[in-house]
C-alpha cells in the first residue's frame, strides 16, 4: 500500500491580486460546512507509492570503475517535479523532501541540490502517451507568447527596448481528455488559418471532428478537414458576419 501524509499549507498569500468581477451576494447558512471547505483549500495530501520508496536508492552496479550512483533516476525525477510544481529552489526542495520523509517515518537519504542539477542533465524521461482506440475531436486555437532576453550588450548600451518579440503558439487539444496532441510555434505575423494544415498533419491517428473560432472560417480549412474525413464546427468569421448584416 502507498504511504501518505497530510500537510497543512497556508494559501492566503497566493490569492490573486487582480480585481474580480462583481458577484451576487448571498447569506451563508451552513457555517460548519463552509468553515470546513475553507480549511480544505489549504490542505495538501502528499503520498509516495511503495514502488517509489523501494526504487529511491540505486542498487544497480555499473561494472565500471568508480562509485555507482547513490540515487535512482526515479528519485531525481521526483525532486525536479516537486521543484517545478511548488516553485522551489534547489535547497528548498531538498529541505521539503527531508521534512516529508520525516513525517512519513522514512529513513531515506535525500539528494542535495548539486547532485540533482548534475543528474537532471542526463535523464532520459519517457513522456507517457495516452492510448487512443478511436478518432478524436480536435479543438484548435492560438495564443501569443512574449520572448524575453535582448542580450546584455544591447541592453547595456541602448537600454531595455520598448518593443518585445512575440511568437504565436498554435495548439490542438483532444476535446475529450484535454491532452495537447499537436503544437506549432510561428512568428506573430502568421494567421491561424495559415497554420491549420500543419496542426492537423501533426496529429497521429484519426480526426473525426475539428472545432475552432472564426479565425479558421476559411475555405482551405474546410477543405483540409474534409480530406481527412473530419466534420468541422467553426462559427462565421467577423468579415462574414459583417457582410450578412450589411
Amino acid at each position: 500500500m502507498a504511504q501518505q501524509t497530510y500537510i497543512n499549507v497556508d494559501m492566503s498569500k497566493s490569492q490573486s491580486k487582480s480585481k474580480s468581477r462583481s458577484k451576487s451576494k448571498y447569506r451563508v447558512s451552513n457555517w460548519s460546512e463552509y468553515d470546513a471547505s475553507l480549511k480544505q483549500r489549504g490542505s495538501l495530501t502528499f503520498w509516495l507509492t511503495d514502488e517509489v520508496i523501494e526504487q529511491w536508492v540505486n542498487h544497480k552496479k555499473t561494472g565500471r570503475r568508480g562509485a555507482s550512483k547513490t540515487y535512482s533516476d526515479v528519485a531525481i525525477e521526483l525532486m525536479v517535479a516537486l521543484s517545478s510544481l511548488f516553485g522551489l529552489a534547489g535547497r528548498q526542495t531538498e529541505g521539503f523532501v527531508e521534512s516529508i520523509f520525516d513525517l512519513m517515518g522514512l529513513d531515506l537519504p535525500v539528494p542535495d541540490h548539486s547532485t540533482v542539477c548534475r543528474r537532471v542533465r542526463k535523464l532520459n524521461i519517457a513522456i507517457p502517451v495516452m492510448p487512443r482506440t478511436e478518432g478524436i475531436h480536435l479543438v484548435v486555437d492560438s495564443t501569443g507568447v512574449k520572448v524575453y532576453g535582448e542580450g546584455e550588450w544591447k541592453t547595456r548600451i541602448h537600454g531595455v527596448g520598448k518593443r518585445r518579440t512575440w511568437r504565436k503558439l498554435h495548439l490542438g487539444v483532444n476535446e475529450a481528455t484535454g491532452e495537447i496532441v499537436t503544437a506549432v510555434v510561428t512568428t506573430n505575423n502568421l494567421s491561424d488559418d495559415q497554420v491549420f494544415d500543419e496542426l492537423l498533419d501533426g496529429v497521429e491517428g484519426e480526426i473525426t471532428q475539428v472545432s475552432g473560432d472564426g479565425a479558421y472560417d476559411q475555405q482551405k480549412c474546410y477543405e483540409k478537414a474534409s480530406q481527412l474525413g473530419a466534420k468541422t464546427t467553426i462559427p462565421p468569421g467577423f468579415v462574414a458576419q459583417s457582410k450578412e448584416r450589411g
